[in-house]
């Protein structure tokens, strides 16, 4: 039997070995992941929030004319198009926000497998600092790897916009049904060579990490670890996402039903004709627990999945380069045990 210093064997590992060792990291190093979790996606939030007020203060006439209008009358292109443009200065905003969490996670995971396999303590100071010093190789990495799935988000996008706007207008004319029809058909016919490419190069930001290699070097270092073995590292990391997605929305679920109970009594004392401002003021409550369940869902699905993928990255690397003799020394486990 290989050694076990850390979390994992030193040595190829079966599914339950990945998972055993993904669930281990999170029992031992919680306050690391949690504590960089929270300041990434909590940072995210804050900067949504406020872009999401400085929109509404902008905008506020304009929604206050578009929630007065009457079902037989139309709205004016200098109410919805404001509207509009801050809908999606909101969306990049938040893109860009999530981007930087999600590069942050994505170099600190690693850098805590990088003392979890070798079952070595760390401090939260030393894995902020040093997932910091990688965070724009791993920005640079997680934005060329999010430009594969760009197109069949843009026309994801591009669809949903044309329906916003065709609602809103009362338009029924023929090319606003043609874009979306454009943007959901082109969206499901380039999702699957994105997903082929996304799984492809989902060992870069291990890399980045690991091997202190840029972006795309990086990238070509988790094409070459993935040759032979996609639809295995696929499979495992599909099911990776289905685990944190049920514990995401089994912590979520609570959350919501409290903010739905809070959202009742705010609009129970919403007058006949309330305003904008008067309906998020009553729904407020409803507001804060949505967040708060989603801050706590978030760091469920943006720690467990990269500690799957960076296992995996260290087990392609044990099975094609024999790096596990090379780990038993560093965590000096003794000679009989390295062979």
């Amino acid at each position: 039997m290989p050694p076990k210093p850390g979390v994992i064997p030193l040595g190829p590992m079966r599914l339950g070995d990945i998972f055993n060792g993904a669930f281990a990291t999170v029992g031992r190093y919680w306050k690391q992941l949690l504590g960089i979790g929270a300041a990434a996606y909590g940072g995210a939030l804050a900067v949504v929030a406020a872009a999401v007020a400085i929109a509404y203060s902008a905008t506020g006439d304009h929604l206050d004319r578009l929630f007065a209008l009457s079902s037989d009358e139309n709205a004016a292109s200098d109410d919805w198009i404001p509207v509009v443009v801050a809908f999606g200065a909101i969306a990049v905003v938040g893109l860009v926000a999530v981007v930087l969490a999600t590069a942050l996670m994505y170099a600190a995971v690693p850098a805590v497998l990088q003392e979890a396999v070798l079952g070595r303590p760390a401090g939260f100071s030393d894995i902020w600092r040093r997932a910091w010093a990688r965070v724009p190789a791993v920005i640079a990495t997680v934005f060329l790897t999010w430009l594969i799935a760009l197109v069949p988000i843009l026309l994801a996008w591009a669809g949903f916009i044309a329906f916003v706007i065709g609602v809103v207008t009362m338009a029924d004319d023929d090319g606003s049904i043609a874009l979306v029809v454009i943007g959901v058909l082109g969206a499901l016919a380039t999702t699957p060579l994105a997903v082929w490419l996304w799984v492809k190069f989902s060992l870069a930001p291990s890399a980045v990490v690991f091997e202190n290699q840029g972006p795309i070097a990086a990238m070509r270092r988790s094409s070459q670890l993935m040759r032979g073995d996609w639809w295995r590292i696929f499979g495992i990391t599909l099911l990776a996402g289905a685990v944190a997605g049920t514990a995401s929305y089994v912590i979520q679920l609570p959350f919501s039903l409290l903010g739905m109970f809070s959202g009742m009594l705010g609009s129970a004392n919403l007058s006949d004709d309330p305003n904008p401002a008067s309906v998020a003021l009553a729904m407020s409550g409803y507001l804060v627990a949505v967040m708060v369940g989603q801050l706590i869902s978030q760091l469920i699905v943006a720690t467990f999945p990269p500690l799957v993928t960076g296992l995996l990255y260290v087990d392609r690397r044990m099975r094609t380069e024999n790096l596990g003799p090379v780990l038993a020394e560093a965590a000096a486990v003794p000679p009989q045990y390295t062979a």
